[in-house]
């Protein structure tokens, strides 16, 4: 009998193969997407240090009370404004996006959306 898979593992493959690829430099970091059923989270990651230079998501106070009336991806779309509006506070224009294994459409697209209107870059 074949060993059935699920999505999360497929996903969790397609990412390991991307990161293979993908490297966040203090030039140029890397954008992390991660998704959960409810809520999503970016951060901005220096692969070379290993450190986390930025991060917002969903979960935060102030981001709670800004979606509350909105969608999933009318809150995407503004996590991804916060995360950019906190990598240039940081002095970071330029990122290498990293999806995260999941297709780039419906919340990963609206927060890259969000993040290239607040003037991040990649």
């Amino acid at each position: 009998m074949f060993k059935t898979r699920d999505r999360n593992t497929d996903r969790k493959i397609r990412h390991a193969r991307v990161r293979k690829k993908i490297s966040g430099t203090p030039e140029m970091p890397r954008l992390c997407v991660y998704r959960s059923l409810n809520n999503i989270y970016a951060q901005i990651i220096d692969d070379t240090k290993g450190v986390t230079l930025a991060a917002a998501s969903t979960q935060e106070k102030d981001v709670m009370a800004q979606i509350k009336d909105t969608d999933k991806k009318g809150a995407a779309k503004i996590v991804g404004k916060l995360i950019a509006e906190r990598a240039s506070e940081a002095g970071i224009k330029q990122v290498v996006f990293d999806r995260g294994g999941y297709v780039y459409t419906g919340r990963v697209a609206e927060l890259a959306a969000g993040a290239r209107e607040a003037g991040l870059e990649f």
